[in-house]
């Protein structure tokens, strides 16, 4: 018999007031309940009742036993409750990691909303383009972007991950702007450099693809390197359009190739949220997971 079915036994039989009122509460047989009770007395080796045709009485020990027992049970009892919200409420620390671009660009800045929209959650938030075992690491959600090949995640797609060409207009006024993909060799181009990425940028249109390899005097593994260079007027890079669209708007960076679809790669990439699928999905992490895929759908 375990301790908590036979700590419930004592204490239902001192609240009953006998053996058989306790058994008729717990929906057990008299001679269970008095088995439980001997069983506990028999593993601390101190009697806690007397017995009595006609009444129970505490013994000493029994008076204290049953106070400090009755304490830890109601404490227990109150712990699991706030536990179980934690599968009810979007509430505790939720350890996120996000890609730089739609880190920096998308996610952060709308992070004040969904924060104010659950105030019991506690982010931690992480900006990296490398991909982490979750589990192992203990990150609850990751924003990840290309093939995805584990297949214990859940996985929710946030968008197609289209890329534009694009430079800032002190480049073009310095270099001029290339006027087809060809003359891209001609120009100084920001290449991300990362697995399975080369300096081959693919553009494709009404009239047909074209591939050019290009080259420039700085390359990174970091998107937010190319687009800060970008920026500044040192070249022309390859960047997903969720990561500049502001920077278009405002002027501050050119779309060279506005009728072209454009890819570094040769399979379309694009940006997915990714979660562990080994355990029960938390609320928090259901509403991060609906708060990218509606920020994602919005924009």
């Amino acid at each position: 018999m375990d301790e908590m079915s036979t700590n419930k036994a004592l204490l239902q039989v001192i609240e009953s007031g006998s053996f058989s009122a306790a058994s008729d509460v717990l929906n057990l047989s008299v001679a269970t309940v008095a088995r439980q009770v001997t069983s506990l007395e028999d593993r601390l080796g101190v009697k806690l009742l007397n017995r009595s045709t006609r009444a129970l009485s505490l013994t000493e020990a029994g008076v204290l036993y049953s106070q400090r027992i009755g304490e830890l049970m109601h404490e227990f009892d109150t712990i699991k409750r706030e536990v179980s919200t934690f599968q009810k409420d979007v509430k505790g620390r939720l350890r996120v990691h996000l890609r730089h671009s739609a880190g920096t660009q998308m996610i952060v800045p709308a992070l004040p909303k969904f924060l104010q929209a659950h105030p019991d959650l506690k982010l931690e938030v992480t900006l990296t383009d490398e991909r982490a075992d979750l589990v192992t690491h203990g990150i609850d959600v990751a924003v990840w972007l290309g093939k995805l090949e584990d297949s214990s995640l859940i996985v929710r797609k946030l968008n197609a991950g289209r890329r534009i060409i694009c430079c800032s207009p002190s480049y073009i006024e310095a270099h001029g702007s290339p006027a087809s993909p060809v003359e891209l060799s001609n120009h100084n181009c920001i290449i991300y450099r990362a697995k399975s990425y080369d300096s081959a940028w693919r553009l494709k249109s009404a009239d047909g693809s074209v591939s050019i390899n290009v080259s420039g005097n700085l390359e990174s593994e970091s998107s937010a390197v190319l687009l800060i260079s970008a920026l500044n007027g040192v070249g022309l890079a390859m960047l997903q359009e969720t990561m500049v669209r502001q920077a278009i708007a405002k002027g501050e960076l050119i779309d060279v190739f506005p009728g072209y679809e454009v890819s570094s790669t040769d399979a379309a990439v694009a940006l997915y949220a990714v979660y562990s699928g080994r355990k029960k999905t938390s609320p928090k992490i259901r509403a991060f997971v609906d708060f990218l895929v509606r920020l994602f759908h919005d924009q």
